[in-house]
């Protein structure tokens, strides 16, 4: 376990960080220290060329994040800070090419989703419930909320949500398609560990390049100029010079696992 935070408890395996929101008692809610201690978290990840793949989640049963702290905010009239990467660290993070999964064990409110709504993929708990309430204490979700939701479930079903401030269950989310998987709460450990394992068993490189081409492609003018320029993304180019590119063919030729190259290729 990775020591000096206060509000996180942060644990490494070979591959994988898992960084858990540790504030139970008032739901894994956000302060200005949580943010520091999450942006801190998130830069050594991306720095560590080890580490593959981050998994976001909360302690307790109860609640995955419920957003700002806002008992704190009222006490000192004000949100409090962000880091430089915005909001918890994460929403403003446009240059981690790692996966990061959230694995949602409970309520996942305002902040909590937005956090969960900027990972790559969102496996929850039956349990789980999200919604962007800000508009019912006089705010609005611009920690990539609203910008976020209306990319991944398109603008009807992001304005609903958002103008109403209704929450919506884990399988809601699913059917909407910001949530990749719904398990029992029990399970939730044991699915998230699925999904790390399938993404481990590709290319360090080839997932990385996927991710950032598939980002960058979304904010081409078309997809005939995605496309005609993905060869000049920068992990696009890495991987093409790689010598997984060269091991995936030569591994499958030969009916045996892939040695892919070891660690991130670098953000």
């Amino acid at each position: 376990m990775k020591t000096g935070y206060r509000f996180l408890s942060v644990t490494q395996t070979a591959s994988v960080t898992t960084v858990v929101m540790n504030r139970p008692e008032v739901m894994n809610a956000l302060h200005t220290p949580m943010h520091e201690e999450l942006e801190q978290a998130l830069d050594a990840f991306a720095a560590d060329a080890t580490q593959r793949i981050c998994v976001l989640t909360g302690a307790g049963e109860r609640a995955f994040c419920a957003g700002s702290d806002l008992k704190i905010a009222a006490a000192q009239d004000s949100l409090g800070s962000y880091p430089k990467s915005g909001y918890a660290g994460i929403v403003e993070r446009f240059d981690l090419d790692k996966p990061l999964i959230a694995a949602v064990n409970g309520i996942a409110m305002g902040g909590g989703f937005e956090i969960a709504l900027a990972c790559d993929l969102i496996i929850a708990a039956d349990t789980a419930r999200f919604g962007l309430p800000e508009p019912r204490v006089g705010a609005v979700a611009l920690g990539g909320g609203v910008h976020r939701l209306a990319r991944q479930i398109g603008l009807k079903q992001a304005m609903g949500m958002v103008l109403s401030a209704r929450a919506v269950s884990a399988a809601e989310g699913l059917r909407l398609g910001f949530v990749n998987e719904v398990v029992p709460a029990a399970e939730l450990a044991a699915a998230t560990q699925r999904w790390i394992d399938q993404i481990l068993a590709g290319s360090p490189i080839a997932i990385e390049a996927s991710k950032q081409t598939l980002h960058r492609g979304l904010d081409e003018a078309s997809l005939a100029d995605a496309i005609r320029k993905q060869a000049t993304y920068p992990k696009f180019e890495a991987w093409l010079k790689s010598e997984d590119k060269r091991e995936g063919p030569r591994a499958f030729a030969e009916k045996r696992t892939p040695r892919w190259q070891t660690g991130s290729a670098g953000n």
